[in-house]
């Protein structure tokens, strides 16, 4: 008797809702720290970590590069069922991520205060922002590596893991950031950067669970010998991994550029305006959480038909991502729109900047559709290992679009004009990422890489 085929709308959701509440905890963590320092400390210490974001970002943009480029060469050889080349890929990216998060803790955490004044942060959280930047940059290794293992563990198809890490690391959270604002158990007072601290507290601890519970329960990737062994470099693995994962890296830089320019921008207009950068930040994180996830699960899912050599799947493998980001992602930003005032009024007390997030809320917020559907056709392009073409695309769309059309529009229409760049940004992504695709890569021979 014949197993019934399931729809593959279902496989997809099956992946796709443990990662999504991964990544809303991962962004729980830091909307707790921010309702926490909103509420304990005020307005300026969220102007002072939202100063930060922009160039967090930047930094993590490598570790995601690598990510996306080792889930899919892991995601190719799990397909194929050899599992020897899934460690080997996973040791040589994790200890390239290694070095370069420790490059990063030295430079960034000497560097740090400087950094900020270039990017124009507001005199009076300029203190208070670099304790906190520096804290976070000293942490990153941990960051890095925490964030790649639960990339690379989805590229063997396991999101649940990774949720029960980011449980784990948002449960510290939200005692110790707390603990370290009020000076709770005999702690000292740490002000803004309470919520640094109990960030890297929470990666090292978490990673030290991680690497117990994954060894228990014989995971794929284990940090056992073989795991050890493949942390030696392979160079020639190591060229496929930096062949997918740089110009995916190199395309985040951008974006992360982009957004220090507009971070500029917006900081010219003051503290408060900064404060609604950072909320209106928060509340998006959580918007795109089903098109991000949806886009993770486009590009895991065609690595692995690939590798299992079922390059037929690929087409309803896109099909079925642009079909739940319309319905899950949709179905979020109407919520947003309804709740909009609710939700930013969680972390942010101040009258003045709750009016400006809201305002740029409501600009901003229905482009998170087209964004999520440009983002399953990259993904899924990525799988294949095109990757060049579709970043120059996205690269294209910042430079030539949302930098410009930010500058300009602000000096027309204020602050409003910065938040109207995102979703003309967003659309340019879709049209050309789309046309790319039906036009030129589904014409193309599609073959395993590893």
């Amino acid at each position: 008797m014949t197993a019934p085929v399931v729809p593959l709308w279902r496989t997809y959701i099956v992946f796709l809702l443990p990662m999504m509440l991964s990544n809303i905890l991962q962004a729980l963590f830091g909307t707790i720290n921010s309702i926490y320092l909103g509420q304990m400390i005020g307005v300026d210490a969220l102007a002072a970590v939202a100063g930060f974001f922009p160039v967090m970002f930047f930094f993590i943009a490598f570790i995601i590069g690598l990510g996306a480029g080792a889930s899919v060469l892991i995601g190719q050889a799990w397909g194929a069922r050899e599992p020897e080349r899934v460690k080997e890929v996973a040791g040589t990216t994790l200890t390239l991520a290694l070095l370069g998060g420790a490059t990063i803790a030295v430079f960034g955490g000497i560097f740090t205060r400087d950094l900020l004044i270039a990017l124009a942060t507001p005199a009076n959280v300029l203190d208070a922002a670099t304790d906190y930047a520096r804290i976070m940059m000293i942490a990153i290794p941990a960051t890095f590596a925490f964030l790649l293992l639960t990339s690379m563990m989805r590229g063997v198809g396991d999101t649940v893991t990774p949720l029960y890490a980011l449980a784990f690391s948002t449960a510290i959270g939200l005692v110790v950031t707390p603990a370290l604002i009020q000076g709770w158990f005999g702690l000292p007072r740490l002000g803004v950067a309470s919520a640094a601290y109990a960030s890297a507290t929470a990666s090292v601890v978490t990673l030290c669970w991680l690497a117990i519970y994954m060894r228990r329960a014989k995971h794929a990737l284990a940090p056992d010998r073989a795991f050890l062994r493949g942390m030696v470099p392979d160079f020639a693995l190591l060229g496929k991994v930096l062949r997918i994962g740089l110009p995916t890296a190199v395309q985040l830089v951008v974006m992360s550029l982009a957004e220090l320019v507009l971070l500029g921008i917006v900081n010219s207009f003051g503290s408060d305006a900064t404060a609604a950068y950072g909320a209106l930040n928060q509340v998006l994180a959580y918007v795109q959480f089903p098109a991000i996830s949806i886009a993770i699960t486009a590009s895991i899912f065609a690595a692995q038909a690939i590798g299992a050599g079922h390059v037929d799947r690929l087409g309803a493998i896109v099909k079925t991502g642009l079909l739940l980001n319309l319905i899950m992602t949709g179905a979020l930003v109407l919520l947003g729109y309804l709740l909009a005032r609710l939700i930013i009024g969680l972390f942010i007390i101040d009258e003045n900047v709750l009016e400006l997030a809201q305002h740029a809320l409501h600009i901003v917020l229905w482009s998170t559709v087209p964004f999520g559907m440009a983002g399953v056709f990259s993904a899924t392009m990525r799988a294949s290992g095109t990757v060049l073409v579709p970043t120059l695309l996205s690269i294209v769309s910042i430079l030539a679009v949302e930098v410009p059309a930010a500058i300009l529009l602000s000096r027309v229409l204020g602050l409003s004009g910065v938040w109207t760049a995102y979703p003309i940004t967003f659309c340019a992504m879709l049209v050309l990422q789309m046309a790319f695709y039906w036009l030129v890569w589904r014409k193309q021979k599609i073959e395993r890489l590893i």
